[in-house]
Formats: structure tokens, C-alpha cells, sequence
């Protein structure tokens, strides 16, 4: 057996047991990952915070099932920040696991200081979609958002399709280094899940979902602590056994043949209206940034 290798200060899921509590778990740290999803919108601290959050989770969520496709976390809702939206791709086809994110918020207003979160989304929705490369079918899951935050919503999502003891807490904050003027974005989660099927002592969840409640956002965004002492930080009159740190890295499979199949499809007057003064139609990529040009050649 291989020696076991602490996880990376950042862009890492590490899941963990604690086998005699019938009880797992996973911690994602997000550092270079989030500050790249994090970058191609410009938002303001408070709404760049639950995007960060949403990034998290889908992170958690998505390595946890050990996907060959795509898992996507997303809000629709009628407040100012209407949409959040985060994309997990499992390993497939030679590319790395990698998460990717996109947030629309009203650019006519102006947020106060330290606005609710239920005042900043509004009210709406949080939606959970699944879609395998191999085999399966495509799963979607939908709650209300929860006026406490998108990790109180989640937990309302386990509680409500898998009848699952679940807690999750979810962080995001800018970092500010000397010489830069724009922040550098981590996002970080926590999740523990009683495991399916096996028997538990009657206060094993409550005692340890009470131990994790008490994480901090300074400990689960801080690159300085190791997820290993976090971990000790948190359980350590228990018996954890940590698995394998599993690396995520940010990823976009946004693709203009893609696009240039769809623009097919239309009628050469629609297409001559989506064009710019030079006959190019350009289809910037939200998640990534990428400006896509497809010219007439690729459209004939």
C-alpha cells in the first residue's frame, strides 16, 4: 500500500469517513480554481460570495457520485442576483475533473452594505441536474431556495429527495495581494452525510454534525491549514480515516463546432442579424470568457 499523501492546500476534494458512526464526508478548498471562475464577471464582494459558494458545492456534490458527465448546481430566482450557476465535469475522455461557474446580477442596482442573502436572490429556486456520459438517465432535483443561504437550501434538497441526514457548510471570500488590485477568489465546503444503509448509535449524527457546525469560514478558505488538521481540528475524539485528496481544476467545455452546428440551423437572414458589421458572428462563452468567431466558411 501506497503511503498516504497529505492533500494540496488548494483545488482538492478529500473525502472521509467516520466508519464506526456509520457517518462521511467531504471537504473541497477551491484557490486557483475559483479565482479563475471567479474572474470573467465582475461582481460585487456580496454577490460573488454565493457564486463562490455555488461553485463549492457543485464540486462536493459532483465528486461524490463519481461522475463520467456533468453535474450542474443552479438558482433561478426574482431577486437582483437571478441567476447562479456552476458546472462539475467528472474525469472523462483524457480531460481532469473540473468545475466551472456563471452569475447575472442587475447591473441597475446597487447593493446595500450587508444585504440578506433571501433580499439579494429573491425568491426561486435551487436545481440539481445529472447527466451521465454512460449510462443513466439525466436527474433533476428542485427545491425552494431557502432564505438562510444556498448551503441551507442544499441540506433542504438531501432532506427532501434522499432522506439523508446532510450538513454542508459553504464559504467564499476575496483575497487581496500587495500589487493587485482585483481579489483572488477562494471558495471552500464541507459536507457530512450519514452513509446509506448502515446503523448508527442513537446520538452519533448530533454529535458529529454538531462538531462540524462549528467550522469557521476562516478555517475551511485558510491555505495555511492543512484539510488534515481541519479535520483533526473538528473530530479528534473520533476515528476518521481520510481517503486520497482528489485534484479539481477549473474547467470549460464551451466548444464553437458546437455553436457553428447550431447557427446551421438558421435562416440566413437570422444569422445575417447575429453577425457583426464584418460578417463574423462572435458567441462569447459566459463560464469562460472565450469570444467564439464563426465566419461564413464554417456556417456553408
Amino acid at each position: 500500500m501506497e503511503p498516504y499523501q497529505n492533500a494540496p492546500t488548494g483545488d482538492f476534494v478529500l473525502p472521509f469517513d467516520v466508519v464506526d458512526a456509520g457517518v462521511r464526508g467531504r471537504f473541497v478548498r477551491l484557490d486557483a480554481t475559483s479565482a479563475r471562475a471567479l474572474s470573467v464577471h465582475a461582481l460585487p464582494e456580496l454577490a460573488a460570495r454565493v457564486a463562490g459558494e455555488v461553485l463549492a458545492l457543485s464540486a462536493l456534490l459532483g465528486s461524490a457520485l463519481k461522475l463520467d458527465g456533468r453535474l450542474t448546481v443552479q438558482t433561478k430566482s426574482d431577486g437582483p442576483l437571478d441567476i447562479v450557476a456552476a458546472d462539475y465535469y467528472g474525469a472523462s475522455g483524457g480531460k481532469p475533473k473540473g468545475v466551472r461557474g456563471f452569475a447575472r446580477l442587475d447591473d441597475e442596482v446597487t447593493l446595500a452594505e450587508k444585504p440578506l442573502f433571501a433580499a439579494l436572490t429573491g425568491a426561486g429556486s435551487l436545481a440539481i441536474t445529472i447527466e451521465p456520459v454512460r449510462g443513466g438517465q439525466t436527474y433533476q432535483g428542485i427545491v425552494d431556495l431557502s432564505p438562510k443561504g444556498i448551503a441551507a437550501s442544499a441540506e433542504t434538497y438531501f432532506e427532501q429527495s434522499e432522506q439523508l441526514p446532510t450538513l454542508i457548510r459553504l464559504a467564499a471570500a476575496p483575497v487581496f495581494t500587495p500589487g493587485s488590485k482585483e481579489p483572488h477568489w477562494r471558495a471552500a465546503g464541507l459536507m457530512l452525510q450519514a452513509t446509506p444503509g448502515v446503523r448508527r448509535g442513537a446520538d452519533d449524527w448530533d454529535r458529529l454534525s454538531s462538531l462540524a457546525g462549528t467550522v469557521e469560514d476562516l478555517e475551511l478558505l485558510d491555505t495555511t491549514l492543512t484539510a488534515e488538521t481541519l479535520l483533526w481540528r473538528l473530530f479528534n475524539q473520533e476515528e476518521v480515516r481520510v481517503l486520497p485528496a482528489e485534484e479539481i481544476t477549473f474547467r470549460c467545455d464551451c466548444d464553437g463546432e458546437r455553436i457553428a452546428t447550431v447557427l446551421k440551423s438558421y435562416t440566413e437572414a437570422e444569422r445575417a442579424n447575429l453577425a457583426d458589421a464584418d460578417g463574423v458572428i462572435r458567441a462569447k462563452c459566459e463560464f469562460c470568457g472565450t469570444v467564439h468567431e464563426i465566419g461564413k466558411a464554417r456556417l456553408s
